[in-house]
């Protein structure tokens, strides 16, 4: 009878320690934090191309999460179209613009409504999201040339007005 018991358990700690050896570690989004580089994602343009932050790395990245439910969103977007139209053309400064949980032909017909032309990026997985811990939007992120995430704003901001402009002049001569 004690031998079954001992074998019995040799068993069971045996399959236990075989189950705990075998197991995946749990994936572990990384986080972005203000003065640390910020972590890597993949975003998709309006024509489904792939795109990563790291390759904007060397431009100054504006990242704003928005929809058009969001009374606060829809308030800040005429900012970020100007702020957009300001920095036009300049290769050191790039606006990405994520929709979130929004549907997007709904957000395509509000832009060309009102006439927006900033980009708009997809991220179906919302792994960005989740590298910034977006607890409601607006949310907007500056990232420096180098990719270290340098100021987080949450709720709307007015992005064009000369403190915010000076700003970003200020991070795109950083070199």
């Amino acid at each position: 009878m004690k031998a079954k018991t001992l074998i019995l358990l040799v068993i069971i700690v045996a399959a236990i320690l075989a189950a705990v050896l075998t197991m995946k570690p749990a994936q572990r989004t990384e986080m972005a934090s203000v003065g640390m580089v910020t972590p890597d994602f993949e975003l998709f343009d309006l024509n489904r191309s792939k795109s990563s932050l790291s390759d904007m790395k060397g431009s100054v990245v504006f990242v704003n999460f928005w929809s058009t439910w969001c009374t606060s969103c829809v308030d800040e977007l005429p900012s970020i179209e100007q702020m957009h139209r300001n920095f036009a053309g300049s290769p050191s400064f790039r606006v990405v613009t994520i929709l979130y949980k929004d549907d997007l032909n709904r957000a395509l017909n509000y832009m060309k409504q009102n006439g927006f032309t900033f980009p708009v990026y997809l991220n179906p997985d919302e792994s960005a999201a989740k590298i910034f811990g977006i607890t409601g939007i607006p949310e907007t992120f500056i990232i420096d040339k180098k990719g270290v995430l340098r100021h987080k704003v949450i709720g709307p901001a007015d992005w064009d007005n000369p403190h915010a402009l000076k700003f970003f002049e200020s991070l795109i001569s950083e070199s």
